[in-house]
């Protein structure tokens, strides 16, 4: 996992702690609806906030927890909040606007019947 790029004391530069949060993220995507195999999911990042609550450290070989929801549904995007934690403790809380994306058009799209029904399953 290259996330840990770190300094001389293990803390972990503030770009590189979010690699986890996007892989989540992607992990989420591709049992969505409508993805072929072997393609990126068509939902583009449009809005990240991230709050840094605790320092994250750099351990070789330490597995991270990631858990992610989704807390809103609209028409061509949804919300999630992830929270990032270590040794038990929420060290970074982010909430990411996601959109459906038609790649051919250049233009974000609704989501369809199929796929609300799979991201609804994530909702808290």
């Amino acid at each position: 996992m290259r996330w840990g790029d770190a300094d001389a004391y293990g803390h972990v530069n503030h770009a590189r702690a979010l690699g986890p949060l996007e892989d989540a993220r992607l992990a989420m995507a591709q049992g969505s609806p409508g993805t072929v195999a072997g393609r990126e999911p068509d939902i583009i990042l449009a809005r990240l906030e991230v709050d840094y609550l605790r320092q994250l450290r750099y351990r070789v070989g330490e597995r991270l927890c990631v858990r992610t929801r989704v807390l809103r549904l609209g028409t061509k995007s949804f919300t999630v909040r992830q929270e990032l934690t270590q040794d038990g403790e929420v060290a970074i809380r982010a909430d990411a606007v996601m959109v459906l994306f038609d790649f051919a058009t250049d233009a974000s799209r609704p989501l369809t019947e199929a796929e609300r029904a799979y991201w609804s399953g994530f909702q808290a």
